[in-house]
């Protein structure tokens, strides 16, 4: 597993050979386009937001790069992001428990 940098953009096709020299560059790992929109959403919002990237491929550099299955983490990452979830679930629990008793916020 790695962790690092992403680029989001919500511009298809805007992945150059360029801009991925510039962002290699910069240190970016993966380039992903739903974090755009999550991220816009949230800002209209004034929300708050958190986005797992599962990568699974070279961006078509390689025959069958877009395939996914068990093999590539899918499972795993599937956990990761219920446990999250879960866990997120017990806070706000918590949270409206503590303010229905009038206790200060655990958040």
């Amino acid at each position: 597993m790695h962790s690092g940098r992403s680029w989001t953009t919500d511009a298809p096709y805007r992945e150059t050979e360029t801009a991925i020299a510039a962002a290699r560059e910069e240190g970016i790992m993966a380039v992903e386009m739903e974090a755009a929109a999550l991220y816009a959403f949230a800002e209209a919002r004034e929300r708050a937001v958190v986005c797992f990237a599962h990568v699974t491929n070279q961006m078509a550099v390689e025959e069958g790069d877009f395939e996914k299955g068990a093999a590539d983490g899918v499972r795993d990452a599937l956990a990761l992001t219920t446990a999250a979830v879960d866990a997120c679930e017990d806070l706000l629990t918590d949270e409206q428990d503590a303010q229905s008793h009038g206790k200060d916020s655990a958040l």
